[in-house]
């Protein structure tokens, strides 16, 4: 399994997902289908599927333009609001493609149909992926919209962080102002001062996923209701009051850093090797 990192408008990510042996491929919340057509014809694969975490335009905007352009494609995904769905996904259920396994996850809170999706491949070294769209994302989860923050909590704590350790995933380049957020929260925590320095490196173009959870688990704060550093700096102990003032204070919270430069890094259609050995951060 091969991974292109597709960065586009202004932070946010598409995905082309390809299965080397069959040479099929799967893209993952196509917001510029143009520029993922480019990737597609590169590569010289055959793209049969579109799997959308949620409905929001920057998402899915680009599903009924690709279907027209690729008569027979398949759109997946969990809320009957997704531009040109063909088929709704349930929480559980299962997908093939080739060699590569996928399991839809639901994960409401952001939207309430929003569905993450845990690709892995049987008897290989490489660690699994999962494609959380605006439920998670490196040191920050997406804004609560739709649904109630218990669910937003299993979404995040019970689903998302129980996968396995190793398991890399990919969002929103929010990294930056969601570690200066961490940092507020826990100021004494050593990852997330690590994490903040390697962040602000003189890489301005290259995106900061792909993450794994096991990291996550060290400095994101969402994923670390439990912990009693985090609980302190809300005042609240219950695991989804906690997780209730770290989203409205991540909304009121100013981000400091420098406009992100998107035209340069939407050029470089990054291939990153994202189920081998992650980078050093």
């Amino acid at each position: 399994m091969k991974v292109k990192v597709i960065p586009v408008l202004e932070d946010n990510y598409m995905y082309l997902v390809i299965e080397e042996r069959t040479r099929e491929a799967v893209a993952v919340d196509v917001a510029v289908p143009k520029r993922l057509l480019e990737i597609v014809g590169r590569e010289r694969v055959s793209l049969t599927t579109v799997l959308t975490t949620h409905h929001h335009w920057d998402h899915a905007r680009g599903n009924a333009e690709l279907a027209r352009l690729l008569p027979g494609l398949v759109v997946l995904g969990a809320d009957e609001r997704i531009c040109a769905l063909t088929r709704r996904l349930a929480h559980g259920e299962e997908l093939r493609f080739g060699a590569i396994h996928v399991r839809c996850l639901l994960t409401p809170g952001h939207t309430l149909g929003h569905m993450s999706y845990f690709l892995w491949e049987e008897e290989c070294p490489d660690p699994p992926a999962v494609f959380s769209g605006d439920a998670l994302s490196v040191a920050g989860c997406g804004s609560r919209l739709e649904g109630t923050v218990q669910q937003m909590y299993q979404s995040l704590v019970e689903t998302l962080g129980t996968l396995p350790p190793e398991t890399v995933f990919c969002g929103h380049e929010h990294t930056l102002g969601n570690l200066e957020f961490a940092q507020k929260v826990e100021p004494y925590n050593d990852h997330v001062k690590a994490k903040l320095s390697w962040a602000k490196r003189d890489e301005d173009d290259v995106p900061t996923v792909p993450a794994t959870l096991g990291e996550e688990l060290l400095y994101n704060p969402f994923l670390r209701v439990a912990e009693e550093s985090v609980r302190k700096f809300t005042g609240k102990v219950a695991p989804a009051d906690v997780l209730d003032v770290l989203c409205r204070e991540r909304a009121s919270f100013e981000r400091a850093a420098e406009p992100l430069q998107p035209q340069a890094r939407a050029l470089l259609a990054l291939q990153w090797g994202l189920l081998s050995t992650p980078r050093q951060k």
